[in-house]
């Protein structure tokens, strides 16, 4: 538990906190940081990714902040190797290995419905819920790019409309095979039956991309079925969202990008006949947290000092769909296409397209702003004002949490674990032990 924090003449609680309602926050943790340069720093730890320890040291130092998860996305193809890590241990062997390290927090992994099938995803997950004693989720995304689909079979990815009827059906039938087993269907009567016959259920699902007889070879798990979470920004992908998620990660730049993205895929949870307040709406959060403002923004210079420029250029360019490597670095960003007329991932190209609407940044400029975290919301400064920003966003219909992306890991996840979270916990915003065991206790906590 974080330690309460030492000031005491912060404003009251507001509304939300009043009405008990309380911030979720997911630590998502992805290779040295979420800053594409971490990784060149010094005191980096570039040299132990393939170290488990280091996974399960992350893990504690979320669980001491009473997180309610971390999340690991992935990926299925190298990229560019020079630039610096990206993927490395795969995620659902990492997270049964931090779930014996690790006592309540929730553990979270994308897992590609375009390259796995059901049956296979549906007996992994349903492992590491029985690991963990219910703390598996599961973000279910249909990948994007033609280099990953090339390591699977494909020569090109199947267009968005078909990748989301495959998800659907994915997770009809991954549920299917959750609930072949019925609670109690494992006996283990010594001198009579291990199971009972009745109990255990074919799934017989011929669908469109989708063979499955059932049942599953794994008992039914501690949570039912694992915590369902989406992070689609498309029209697709937020139906989806409201069709079956629990938790959604959002990317939103500001606050009224991120209301515009809550209030709508609310909406759609609600349009599917489900309730909106039950579904937990988690945008990306890149902080920079120093005692005074001045140590929060050389915390970020330094870490931007160690960016090449052309790594960021690629990055963009990989962002855009375009080649930016020629761009003038301190002239304005070139017309981009509006995002009606844009064929790629539509989340992050949106957010780019709204950071030069707002700013009218430079090329070097923009550049800064995606070093981390791609254009999710970046807040520097104390834990007071970074606090502040977390309330305003969380009492205005602009988040129910946040999946924190480090820019530096450890030192900006310890950040926020010592600094932000016992500020929060002063407003009563965010909770002081853990009330639930598994993940899906966590995120119903009101």
């Amino acid at each position: 538990m974080a330690a309460p924090s030492e000031h005491d003449d912060a404003a009251a609680p507001g509304p939300a906190a009043r009405s008990g309602r309380r911030l979720h926050l997911n630590a998502f943790l992805f290779g040295t940081g979420h800053h594409q340069a971490s990784w060149r720093a010094p005191d980096s730890a570039v040299d132990r990714l393939t170290d488990i320890t280091y996974y399960e040291e992350l893990a504690q130092l979320a669980e001491r902040g009473l997180f309610d998860a971390v999340f690991f996305a992935d990926g299925h193809s190298v990229g560019n190797v020079a630039g610096g890590p990206a993927w490395s241990l795969e995620p659902l062997t990492t997270l049964a290995a931090m779930a014996r390290a690790t006592e309540r927090i929730g553990l979270v992994c994308t897992v590609s419905s375009t390259f796995f099938t059901p049956f296979h995803a549906a007996r992994m997950l349903a492992s590491l819920d029985h690991i963990s004693g219910g703390r598996a989720g599961w973000n279910v995304v249909t990948s994007m790019w033609d280099a990953e689909a090339r390591n699977h079979g494909y020569t090109a990815m199947p267009p968005k409309e078909e990748r989301y009827e495959r998800a659907r059906e994915f997770v009809d039938v991954a549920r299917a095979l959750w609930a072949s087993w019925d609670e109690d269907a494992v006996l283990a009567d010594r001198a009579g039956q291990w199971g009972d016959p009745e109990k255990v259920h074919p799934v017989d699902h011929e669908g469109r991309y989708f063979l499955v007889d059932g049942p599953l070879t794994v008992p039914r798990c501690p949570q039912g079925e694992p915590v369902l979470f989406q992070a689609g920004a498309s029209g697709p992908g937020k139906a989806l969202a409201g069709e079956v998620a629990e938790g959604i990660y959002a990317v939103a730049y500001d606050l009224p990008a991120a209301q515009e993205y809550y209030r709508a895929v609310k909406a759609e949870v609600a349009r599917a006949g489900r309730d909106p307040d039950g579904v937990v709406v988690m945008p990306g959060l890149v902080t920079y947290v120093g005692r005074t403002h001045e140590e929060a923004l050389e915390k970020q210079a330094g870490v931007d000092r160690l960016l090449p420029v052309e790594q960021s250029l690629a990055q963009l360019s990989t962002f855009v769909q375009q080649d930016c490597s020629q761009w003038d670095l301190d002239a304005p960003v070139p017309e981009l296409p509006p995002l009606e007329e844009f064929t790629g991932p539509q989340g992050r190209y949106g957010t780019i397209l709204r950071i030069i609407e707002a700013e009218n940044p430079t090329v070097r400029q923009l550049l800064a702003r995606l070093a981390a975290g791609g254009g999710h919301c970046t807040m520097v400064g104390t834990p007071e004002s970074i606090a502040d920003q977390i309330q305003e966003w969380f009492e205005n219909e602009g988040a129910d949490g946040f999946n924190l992306m480090p820019p530096v890991q450890p030192d900006s996840l310890q950040d926020v674990v010592d600094l932000v979270v016992p500020e929060l916990q002063r407003r009563g915003l965010f909770r002081t032990e853990y009330t639930a065991t598994t993940l899906r206790g966590h995120l119903a906590e009101a």
